[in-house]
């Protein structure tokens, strides 16, 4: 099982990412959620994610923000970055710290076979 933690801080896209994850059968499991960068960090701490759903735009830390936080205790945490507003400024910081994918919150859909590609192998 390929363990996901979903960080965002609107609660319908958290679900709709639960849903799209977990309905796609592909051996991945959502194990928490947080609404914002510091419960982002509590929950990997306490839940060990092998991949991390991120957002970059939320109240108080932004995705980079704790990115970077876990990247610097945890090189190799997989992490995509998913948010409405990447722009080429962010993706640029993204892979400079570590961040494996940068995906819109439009390209929903894929996000499944995303998270399997970054999956460490069996």
């Amino acid at each position: 099982m390929i363990t996901t933690l979903i960080v965002d801080d609107e609660n319908d896209i958290r679900s709709l990412i639960r849903l799209v994850v977990e309905t796609a059968n592909h051996g991945l499991a959502v194990v928490g959620e947080a609404a914002d960068g510091e419960e982002a960090l509590r929950r990997w701490r306490s839940d060990s994610p092998v991949i991390i759903v991120l957002d970059n735009r939320m109240p108080g830390l932004t995705g980079i923000d704790v990115a970077k936080q876990i990247l610097s205790e945890a090189p190799e945490q997989r992490i995509v970055l998913f948010s409405a507003h990447l722009d080429s400024d962010t993706m640029r910081e993204a892979r400079r710290i570590g961040i494996q994918r940068c995906l819109d919150k439009t390209q929903i859909a894929g996000l499944p076979d995303e998270l399997l590609s970054l999956a460490p192998p069996a």
